[in-house]
Parts: C-alpha cells; sequence; structure tokens
C-alpha cells in the first residue's frame, strides 16, 4: 500500500531543507516513512525534529525509540527539551503545543520546509472546536496545507487524508509508533472531541469528517476573498511605521471591516491573535475617545495604543529607565536597555558624552533659534508618540547640556559639528522602527 502525496505548488521561496515533526506516534510515522522514501524530498536534506516536552514518565523512551527509528531510515535527527510552562494562563495543552512550535519556528531559515502530520481527522476536530469557539470564516478555515511559519513555511500534506488510510499504511510497511496513553483521555477539549463526540457522530453521519473538512475549506475561499480587501483597507491606513496605523481610515469602515482589518494588522506584525475584548476596546475608543489621554489595551504580552489620530500595536516595553546612564565616546555602538541602540557614524576624537534617560525639564537649543525650547515642547511638536519618547535617548555633554534627543532633535553647534565632520547619529530603538511626522516648532 502506497500514499500519494497531494499536489503540492510550492513557492519559489520554498527552496531550503525539508523539517519533519516527529512525535513517535502513528501520524508522525506514517509522514517520516513516506518521505523518506520519496526521493525528490529525501533529496531536499530531510530531518527530523523531536520535541521532548518531558511531561511524561516515557518520555526519555519516546525519544529514544525516535532516534532509532531514525537511524533506521538514514535520516538525521534533532531531540530537542523544552520546558512547558504551567502559568502561561492559556492551559496546560495549548502551552506544550505553543513551546512545540517556537522549537520549530527556531529552525527554520529562509526557504526551509517543516512537514506536520495533521490529517483530516484532526481537521474535523479543529473545524469543530473553532465552531464552538463562535469563529468567523477565518477561524473555521481550521488548518491550511500549507503558510508561512517564522523564516520558512509548514506544509500539512497528509491534510486530506483519513486517519484509517493512515492505519492501513503503518501496518501494511510494518511500522511500529509509540501510544501515548493521555490520547485517551477526555479532559482536554480536543480529545473529548475525538474520543466521544466525533465516534458519536459518525454512527449518524458516516461522513462527518468529509463534511467537517469540506466546511474547512469553503471558508477558507470565503477568508481569501475577504483578505483581499482586508489587505486594501489596511493599507489605506498605514504609515511608514508598519505598527502604527491612522485612525481616520479606520474610523470610516464598517465595524465588520474594522474589525477584520485589526486582526489582519496584528497578524502581519506577527502578534499573538487579538482578542474579541481588543476590537470592542478599538470600537469604543474610536467613538468616544478623548485626544487628551492615552489608552491602551494590553494582551499576551502585546499593547494596542492610541495617540492623537495614531493607533500603535507592539510588544509591552518598560521605558528606558530614569537610573539608566553611560558614558559614551561614540566609537562604538552604545547598546541599550531593552534592545536599540545608537550608533555615530564618522569620526569622533575626544569626545566625552553621557547618554541617559529622559527626567523631566531638560531645554535645547534647536539650528536657527534664539533662545532654548523645552525638549518635552519639541517632541510634542515634532509629532513624538509616547511609544517612542518612552525610549528615548538623550545625548548630553560633560556640562550637562542637551545635544541630541535621539536622533529625532539636536542642539544647533551639535548639528552643525555633525554636518561640518560629515557625520551621522542614529537612534535604533527597540522595534527597529521608528517615525515622526514632519511638523514645524510652535
Amino acid at each position: 500500500m502506497q500514499i500519494e502525496l497531494p499536489a503540492t505548488e510550492f513557492p519559489d521561496a520554498m527552496h531550503g531543507r525539508l523539517f519533519v515533526g516527529y512525535s513517535g506516534g502513528l501520524d508522525s510515522s506514517v509522514l517520516l516513512h513516506v518521505l523518506a522514501h520519496t526521493p525528490a524530498l529525501r533529496a531536499r536534506g530531510l530531518r527530523v525534529l523531536h520535541v521532548h516536552h518531558g511531561l511524561h514518565a516515557d518520555a526519555d523512551d519516546w525519544a529514544a525509540h525516535c532516534l532509532a527509528t531514525c537511524a533506521r531510515l538514514d535520516v538525521p535527527c534533532s531531540v530537542i527539551h523544552v520546558e512547558v510552562p504551567r502559568d502561561s494562563g492559556d492551559g496546560f495543552e495549548a502551552a506544550a503545543r505553543g513551546a512545540r512550535y517556537a522549537v520549530f519556528a527556531g529552525q527554520l531559515e529562509p526557504g526551509d520546509v517543516l512537514a506536520l502530520a495533521h490529517h483530516r481527522d484532526d481537521q474535523a476536530e479543529t473545524v469543530l472546536l473553532r465552531a464552538l469557539r463562535a469563529s468567523g470564516p477565518d477561524g473555521l478555515a481550521a488548518m491550511r496545507p500549507l503558510r508561512p511559519l517564522a523564516n520558512g513555511w509548514l506544509w500539512r500534506p497528509l491534510l486530506t487524508l483519513p486517519r484509517a488510510q493512515l492505519h492501513a499504511y503503518a501496518q501494511a510497511h510494518a511500522l511500529h509508533w509509540i501510544e501515548d496513553p493521555s490520547n485517551a483521555a477526555i479532559e482536554a477539549d480536543r480529545n473529548f472531541l475525538r474520543n466521544r463526540v466525533l465516534p458519536l457522530l459518525r454512527t449518524r453521519w458516516p461522513q462527518v469528517d468529509a463534511a467537517l473538512a469540506t466546511v474547512a475549506a469553503l471558508q477558507a475561499d470565503t477568508s481569501a476573498l475577504l483578505t483581499v480587501s482586508d489587505d486594501e483597507a489596511l493599507a489605506a491606513a498605514r504609515t511608514r511605521d508598519p505598527a502604527v496605523l491612522r485612525l481616520g481610515p479606520l474610523r470610516a469602515l464598517p465595524a465588520a471591516r474594522r474589525a477584520r482589518v485589526l486582526r489582519r494588522w496584528t497578524e502581519v506584525l506577527q502578534m499573538p491573535p487579538l482578542p474579541a475584548r481588543a476590537v470592542d476596546w478599538c470600537n469604543a475608543d474610536l467613538e468616544a475617545g478623548r485626544v487628551d489621554r492615552v489608552p491602551c489595551f494590553d494582551w499576551a504580552g502585546h499593547r494596542l495604543q492610541r495617540w492623537r489620530s495614531l493607533l500603535q500595536a507592539g510588544p509591552i516595553r518598560a521605558p528606558l529607565g530614569s537610573a539608566f546612564i553611560e558614558h559614551w565616546d561614540g566609537r562604538t555602538p552604545l547598546h541599550l536597555p531593552h534592545g536599540g541602540q545608537l550608533r555615530l557614524d564618522g569620526a569622533a576624537d575626544g569626545v566625552d558624552w553621557t547618554v541617559r534617560a529622559r527626567q523631566g525639564g531638560e531645554r535645547i537649543r534647536l539650528s536657527g533659534r534664539a533662545h532654548s525650547h523645552a525638549l518635552k515642547h519639541v517632541l510634542q511638536a515634532l509629532g513624538v508618540p509616547p511609544w517612542i519618547r518612552a525610549q528615548l535617548p538623550v545625548l548630553a555633554d560633560a556640562e550637562n547640556r542637551v545635544l541630541a534627543a535621539g536622533d529625532l532633535a539636536f542642539d544647533a553647534g551639535f548639528e552643525a559639528w555633525l554636518r561640518g565632520g560629515d557625520r551621522q547619529l542614529h537612534w535604533l530603538p527597540p522595534g527597529a522602527m521608528h517615525t515622526v511626522p514632519d511638523a514645524p516648532i510652535a
């Protein structure tokens, strides 16, 4: 008995190595065997990743089984140990999955492909789970046969095949696999559907798995059509900083379209899925937000915040602490706390600068001005958002005179010094992007 992999048109970008996520169970054992006996795929540098969660007493034996199987197939195998957090707030099953995918993502270089052994029965379970969580078309599309993952791609070549066909293949080829006893438990939602709900449904509707897989395919088509319009609306709201949107175009959208655009935005930024409460916050704030405050919404270590006519999304970062202070001679880049750096291009001999956080009350004399301005007012006039101000380093001389605020505002004398020596000061903040619109100083 053979399994013919569905014809897949790989993008040209998928030119790298082929990895297999291998647990040692039935499904991944079949996938590994099929790929190892497909010369064209084996020639791509087939290799195996086994994630050792350490959650079961037999975990070491399972890893040894995977190593032995790969040795017989002459396929390199890496066993990678992870610690699964027990207090993630997402449930233990989701935490283990997250740890596993973090390992996979960390192994992929540009063009690499990770193959996983999800099949049609898994797809049916996923559709039911998503329906019970009140998902829309994107969620009901469930698992995709091919999608980006970190620097590479995730491929599910068995997604259209029923598990019964995989079992028949394993028996026909005398494969040996691991039976994880936790799969028989019903505490986890997916296991409850797999072991109780779907078997009951099959007694009445034998084609339930195929029907649910068709639901996923139809919803994927719907999602793809909607995404085209989402991307157009997202493009209309973008600024030069991908993590910042203009509120005007968002406010003009119908609420349903706005919700999709916000979720699409955070997806493109590779952030955790935006929860419904975040969308509700955005909608309420767009309709009733006040310009004299900076409302925020936090989720999964990330933050949405509105300022003036802008909406920003990004990881929650501690501000540049008031205690931070470093001496700098400008010769080598200065790495700042929480990421980012300050760099001077061009020679700087005999300088002794201090780099510190803003402390309040600083003043700076701008080029062409007869008197100094409060740095706070300069930054406000430049339209520097609070998420940039929170990380902004101040460059000062030995007399504590402010020379520069990042690379956004320069003292007149310091600016002349930069120009006279063909020098440039660059500030790279955490996240590697800052965008400040041009604005006059009042």
